[in-house]
Order: C-alpha cells, then sequence, then structure tokens
C-alpha cells in the first residue's frame, strides 16, 4: 500500500512524532480527536477531503483554530494514477483552493488517496509545493476496523522518533481508531515524546525515509 518516494519517516535523534488523520472533516469523530490532542496541548496533521469540508467548514476552521496543521487529500479521494492529468490536477487544486479560501493560508502537505501516485502525481505536486506524505504504521489498518489492540500495537511496533503515522478520522465506524489513539497518545507522551505537525516534523531535518 505504501509507496516507498513518499515520506514517512525523517532521521533524528529527537523524540519528535506526527500523528496524521485522513479523510475528514467528519461530525461525529474528528471532534473527538481534537478533544483527545486539546486535553494535553498536541497537535497534529488532518488531510482533509475537498468534499467533507464543503459539508462540515466551521469544524475545518476549529481544527486550524486549535492549532492543527490542515494537509490536501484531494477532492473526492480517487485512485490519481487512474485520472488523466487535467482531472489530477482538478482533484488537487479544487481542494487546495477550498482549504485556502476558508482558512487563508495554502496547506504545504499532500497524501495521495490509497497513497497511489506515480512520477506525473508528483511532478503536480512539486508545482504545487507540496510535501508528498506517506506514513509508518500502515499494518494497522485502522481503515478496516481491525481491533483497537491490533491499531495499538502495530502502531507502536513501527514508530521511532521521527515516524509519520496514519489514522482515520472519517468515513465509516472510527470509534476503534479514537479509541487506540487515545492509547497511544498517552502511551507516546508518557514515553517523552512531542505530538507535532507534519510541517513541524519536517524541520528537525532534511533527510527523509
Amino acid at each position: 500500500m505504501s509507496n516507498a518516494g513518499l515520506i514517512a519517516q525523517v532521521s533524528t535523534k529527537q523524540k519528535v512524532i506526527a500523528f496524521t488523520f485522513d479523510d475528514g472533516p467528519n461530525a461525529a469523530y474528528t471532534p473527538q480527536i481534537l478533544d483527545i490532542f486539546q486535553q494535553i496541548g498536541a497537535k497534529a496533521t488532518f488531510f482533509t477531503i475537498g468534499e467533507q469540508i464543503e459539508q462540515h467548514p466551521d469544524l475545518l476552521q476549529e481544527m486550524f483554530r486549535q492549532g492543527h496543521e490542515i494537509g490536501n487529500h484531494t477532492y473526492t479521494h480517487p485512485h490519481l494514477t487512474e485520472l488523466d492529468e487535467v482531472d489530477c490536477r482538478n482533484e488537487i487544486l479544487r481542494a487546495d483552493k477550498l482549504i485556502t479560501t476558508i482558512l487563508g493560508l495554502k496547506p504545504q502537505v499532500f497524501r495521495p488517496p490509497y497513497f497511489d501516485i506515480n512520477q506525473e502525481v508528483y511532478r503536480l505536486l512539486s508545482t504545487e509545493h507540496y510535501s508528498a506524505i506517506g506514513a509508518v504504521n500502515t499494518d494497522s489498518l485502522d481503515w478496516e476496523q481491525p481491533g483497537v489492540q491490533h491499531i495499538v500495537d502495530t502502531t507502536k511496533a513501527a514508530a521511532q522518533p521521527g515516524s509519520i503515522l496514519l489514522f482515520h478520522d472519517g468515513y465509516g465506524d472510527r470509534s476503534q481508531t479514537v479509541e487506540a489513539v487515545r492509547q497511544l497518545v498517552s502511551d507516546f507522551t508518557a514515553d517523552g515524546y512531542k505530538l507535532v505537525t507534519v510541517s513541524k516534523l519536517l524541520q528537525h531535518t532534511s533527510h527523509y525515509k
């Protein structure tokens, strides 16, 4: 599922890690995630979908107001490599314009749906000055609701200083994800980790994996 060209890890000895959430904003689950992070003053990155933003623009503003990073996850969540260049660019830029209009700030990070990416998509992202973001814990399969403990255990096994972690706050029942994230946030912070946005994480080093 993961693509080797996506940034999933940075090389750093500092205990910093980035939690990311795809497919929102979602009225049921995004606020629960926000509460978890607000309780400890930590920050996350939300890779948002244009169609979801149009349904919940106030929620997007609240996410941003709380200091979280808003990333681009396309407008309709397609397989980008199956689109022609015009449609692919439209998927990226339509979501980009929506986020920029609502927040007054252009997103800097992008995650392709399904991690589906090729050189043409990389080129488009480079033209729009986006960093293409992956994750280290794709085996957690949180989108398939594999059980809270599975999400927790596989994420911990994959994580290290500088890791980018993948979760989902949109589409379907995300209650398992919420509970797993609640436990992981507590465990990582107890272990001395600082939870930061992806853009903040990328500032720690120029060496990506």
